[in-house]
């Protein structure tokens, strides 16, 4: 893989780590500023609603800008956002920082792909995407509980500056290593992206995601604090449960795909998502007891990103179907499904701790997750209702 690949990988990884350090430290921001952990919660939805509107709104908008030059801004964009939230002198200042990192994350990963695919022949373009995206998954597994940890021990400003000193190290490899004239397909234009949304059935899919990642945030946003409110578990502790929790999304993420090859994509979002609220449910009553949380939380990151395998694999046989015309464009899409359900269950489980709280997020997002269950059923049972459909004419061909 040319060494270009490798100044992706690490712009994935800083970018994923700014996403999720965050949760770690919503208690240690929330008394810093002197805010409620519903309001240190938001910091949660802003960045993935800034990464929802960023990628279809803005990857439209720079379409006719150099996919190099593009990417360097959105680098220097993506520092710029983490160097204001380490000098942010309050709340205001760094929920701007926050939404400004989104944005930038939004459109990274959308030309990133493209980028990548064009750095390598045709026959190993998915993996040059696969190892980019490996950055996202060691973020969670090296970066989070290592950012946790300095937010924790030097202040949660030190994290974000850790971070920018990524952003630029990734900006200096990109400068040198990425060719000013790759080549890359053109990214859609936001009338193209709209028509996508016209077709119901990948509305349907796009539901399945929010809810499925949502009903999770409900409850994941606040982890740190049930860790240390309820669990009895000190500050410090908190950055190995988030390292245990990042072990165990990496497992899972391979093990949902190979779910999803073997049954299928819509069998194994029924168990993923089955699973995934049983696990939310389960949470209510072992989070009193160390080891029980923590075996909780170990099988809680088996199968909260699990779903991610099976619903873009789901959500490209159905644009093939539906929209074929704008493939790439549907998979974007559901890629802002997951973070508008990451903002809507950060924002709704600080509504959710603000009257009812801790320790209710667990069971209203294993409800939501039910929900994301439920819809997975109606859409096995739409494509069972095409299939016989489908025979006779195909019986009438031959």
């Amino acid at each position: 893989m040319p060494l270009a690949l490798w100044a992706l990988t690490l712009s994935a990884f800083a970018i994923g780590t700014t996403e999720f350090v965050i949760v770690g430290l919503i208690p240690t921001i929330a008394a810093s500023l002197t805010v409620s952990l519903p309001s240190a919660g938001l910091l949660v939805s802003l960045y993935a609603l800034g990464v929802a509107v960023g990628a279809p709104v803005l990857t439209a908008l720079t379409k006719r800008v150099g996919r190099k030059r593009l990417l360097l801004a959105l680098m220097a964009l993506f520092t710029a956002g983490n160097l204001l939230a380490w000098m942010a002198p309050g709340y205001p200042a760094l929920m701007a920082a926050r939404v400004i990192t989104g944005l930038a994350h939004g459109v990274f990963f959308s030309i990133g792909s493209t980028i990548a695919t064009g750095l390598v022949p045709k026959e190993k373009a998915a993996s040059a995407i696969a190892l980019m995206f490996t950055g996202l998954t060691v973020a969670l597994v090296t970066g989070v509980p290592l950012g946790t940890f300095i937010g924790q021990h030097f202040g949660w400003q030190a994290t974000f500056l850790a971070v920018s000193l990524l952003g630029v190290i990734a900006i200096v490899g990109s400068a040198l290593l990425v060719p000013a004239n790759i080549a890359s397909t053109r990214p859609a234009g936001l009338a193209t992206q709209l028509a996508v949304l016209h077709k119901p059935r990948l509305l349907l899919v796009y539901a399945m995601t929010t809810l499925g990642y949502g009903g999770s945030f409900v409850a994941f946003t606040f982890l740190a604090p049930i860790l240390q409110q309820v669990s009895g578990f000190s500050a410090s502790s908190v950055s190995l449960v988030m390292l245990l929790y990042g072990a165990s999304v990496a497992a899972g993420n391979i093990w949902g795909g190979k779910l999803a090859d073997r049954h299928g994509p819509l069998p194994a979002l029924q168990i993923v998502f089955a699973l995934l609220a049983a696990v939310l449910l389960a949470l209510v009553f072992t989070a009193p007891h160390k080891l029980a949380v923590l075996a909780t939380v170990l099988a809680w990151g088996a199968v909260a990103f699990g779903n991610v395998p099976a619903l873009q694999v789901y959500v490209v046989r159905r644009a093939e179907r539906d929209a074929p015309h704008a493939v790439d464009v549907a998979s974007g899409l559901n890629i802002a499904a997951f973070n508008v359900g990451i903002a809507l269950g950060a924002w709704g489980g600080g509504i959710i701790v603000a009257h009812l709280g801790l320790m209710a997020t667990p069971k209203i997002g294993a409800l939501v997750v039910v929900g994301a269950f439920l819809l997975t059923s109606l859409a096995r049972a739409l494509d069972r209702r095409e299939q016989p459909a489908a025979a006779p004419a195909l019986a009438a061909v031959e």
